[in-house]
């Protein structure tokens, strides 16, 4: 970088390390959000509250469904990465 150019951008410097930690933010969320264990334990989750009668078969039809099309995104963002 030369000297004129590193004078310029160094107003910007601030925004490029807030970029850089929400970035670093929204990656761990989204590995926590795909993560296949956390996925597995809100099925189990699931299927507890079934068994109690605490949600009914639609409800967690609807949510075991949304879970596991998490879980198969992850894994394609895990083949393709």
């Amino acid at each position: 970088m030369g000297l004129i150019t590193g004078i310029l951008a160094f107003p910007l410097a601030p925004l490029r390390g807030t970029l850089a930690v929400a970035d670093h933010i929204l990656r761990h969320a989204q590995d926590r959000y795909y993560d296949p264990t956390l996925i597995r334990q809100e099925l189990d989750e699931v299927e507890r509250l079934r068994q109690q009668g605490h949600i009914d078969e639609t409800t967690a039809t609807q949510w075991e469904e949304d879970l596991i099309d998490r879980l198969m995104t992850g894994q394609a963002r895990h083949d393709d990465g």
